[in-house]
This record gives C-alpha cells, structure tokens and sequence, in this order.
C-alpha cells in the first residue's frame, strides 16, 4: 500500500511492510476493538451511466512523454488509487491485473503485478496489456523501460499527496481512456462529496491533535507521520490539526519515541485499520512506548481507517473524510 497516498505519500519501507505482513489485501487475525473502529466499503461506486472509450487519444504523461492510446480494452493499473479510478469510470470489466494494494471487492481476484511501487514487468506484459497506467513513484526504471520497449503505451500520473491532486488524477486518467466526460462527471461527484463531508464538522468544535502513527506489528514498524505522510490534508480537512506536523516533523515519518509522542501530543490517534490489528488492537497500541503518555492514550481515542482507502486519494477518498469527521466527532460510545 499509498504511498504518497496509499500510492503518494507512502514510502517504500512501509509499502514493503504491507507485504511482508499479508496486510496488502490478505486476511489478518481478529483484534481487539477499537473505540469507534471504522472500515471503509470494500467497493467501489461506479458512476451509473459508463462511457464507452473514444480512441485513439494523444495525452501528457507525467515524465515529459506524450503518448498514443489506441485502445483500452485490456487496462493494467499500477496502483490501487489508479485502479479505483478505472473502476470507478466504469471500465473495470477492461482490467486486467491490479497492484497488492488494490483490495477492494472488484478487482480482489485480478492477478497481481505490482508490489511496494516494484513492478514486474514479465507479469504485466505476459497479460498482453493494451494500456498500463503507472504512478510517478512506480518503478524500477528499468521494469517502466521494458514495458514501453515491447511497444505497450504506458501513462504516467503524478503521484497524489493531498486532497487538491484528487481531481486532477481522475482528469488524467479520464483522458488516456478517452473518456473524458465521465471523468468530468466522477470529479464533479467527487468534490460534491467531500464538500458534503466537510459540513459535518461541528461549527463550534475545538481542533483536535491527531497523531498519524504507521504501525506493523508482526514486522516491527513503529512510525509516526510528519508534514509529508500523506495524512495531513486529510487531517486538516476534517478539522483537526496534524498533531507530528505541528510538532515540527517535517519528514513523511520518524521512528516513533517517547519523546517524539510528547512533543506531539494528540488528543486522538489516526491508525490504519490493519495496522491496528497487527499490534492487538487498542490495548497492544496503548503498549507501543509513548502512546499511554499522551492524551490520546490515556483516553483510549483512536481512529481507524481501512488500510485500501485513507491515504489513496481518489474516487472514496469523501468516504475517508466522512468516517474521519464522524470518529472525531461523533458521541462516543
């Protein structure tokens, strides 16, 4: 799993993590649960009327390139976000293989090619793709290189870090699909949708701290997000103040250390919803040295979000911000 969102704002050391734990889209064991735990859907909301590809089209990739699609009846996606948008527009009956991250129910049983942003280009050209749709963090270099060799036009889109990258993917993936009106209509349903997730803040409410920690348990990855985790504009557009931001973490993540918590000091805690699992739920997080100390950890305050969506900036990415506002919030329960 995004990077700088899921794909963007992750690093290769947690994309790998993902792996290495199963929790790319595999099954985990049962946690502990957590105050007010939320998943996000495991589909994806095609728009009601698809349109049909008008090719060939001639579009900007983002490493300077203009490419020629000629036709995109077999899509290869190179990360879960880009393939949440292909779905979404209403083509995924073309796709043909998915990234580890791409775990929602429509696309679970495609083969996958892609893992920790590391492609293997053997795979996906073995598949016969017409089109693969990559990330600018995808590589290696030279598996991009072997692909666009065998003569497979290959589009890159810019790797999403926050909440303002979310139309302007779906535009550019809309484009090297030739369909362009549908993803005018998708980011025009997509800003309704957050601008709607954003009225729920309560008008009068104080700014919560809320500290972005990365864990993985079984692999011993204990991190906390800085100004460029990916989790701050999300955060931010949910009311709440970026808790490592603020303290002066400038980096996506640092180890997380006692003394990087106090600096801190959230009032809540943001968790993916896997990684929670992966160190026991709440009671194995409060254990990870640092968190019983903070406000967040004494009051149990925890939020969760599903490990497939929150940093994937893309067609559920109001879904994110709406459990993200109802956690922070809500009554407590």
């Amino acid at each position: 799993m995004r990077r700088t969102r899921l794909a963007g704002a992750l690093t290769a050391v947690i994309a790998l993590a993902l792996t290495a734990t199963g929790c790319g889209g595999g099954n985990t064991p049962e946690a502990a649960p957590a105050a007010k735990a939320s998943a996000a859907p495991d589909r994806v909301e095609p728009l009601s009327s698809p349109a049909s590809p008008r090719l060939p089209v001639t579009v900007g990739s983002a490493d300077g390139r203009r490419v020629t699609v000629s036709s995109a009846e077999r899509i290869v996606p190179l990360s879960g976000s880009l393939s949440e948008i292909v779905f979404t527009l209403g083509l995924g009956d073309r796709v043909v293989a998915r990234d580890v991250t791409a775990t929602f129910e429509q696309a679970a049983d495609l083969p996958v090619v892609t893992r920790a942003h590391d492609v293997s280009a053997e795979s996906v050209l073995s598949l016969k793709p017409t089109l693969v749709l990559a990330e600018s963090t995808t590589g290696p270099a030279e598996a991009i290189a072997q692909i666009r060799d065998a003569g497979v036009p290959l589009v890159v889109v810019p790797a999403a870090k926050d909440l303002d990258d979310v139309g302007g993917r779906i535009d550019d993936v809309a484009a090297a699909l030739g369909v362009p009106a549908a993803g005018e209509e998708l980011r025009e349903r997509t800003t309704e949708r957050l601008d709607a997730a954003r009225k729920k803040i309560p008008a009068h409410a104080d700014r919560p701290r809320v500290a972005f920690l990365y864990v993985r348990g079984s692999a011993a990855v204990y991190l906390l997000g800085g100004a460029e985790s990916g989790a701050s504009s999300l955060l931010e557009a949910a009311g709440a103040v970026d808790a490592g931001k603020e303290s002066g973490l400038k980096k996506d993540f640092t180890p997380i250390t006692t003394e990087a918590l106090a600096q801190a000091a959230p009032d809540a805690i943001l968790v993916m919803s896997k990684g929670l699992q992966s160190v026991g739920g709440v009671d194995g997080l409060v254990k990870i040295p640092g968190v019983a100390e903070t406000p967040a950890g004494a009051d149990r305050r925890v939020v969760s979000v599903d490990d497939g969506v929150l940093l994937n900036y893309g067609p559920r990415t109001d879904q994110v911000l709406a459990s993200l506002v109802d956690q922070l919030y809500g009554e407590k329960k």
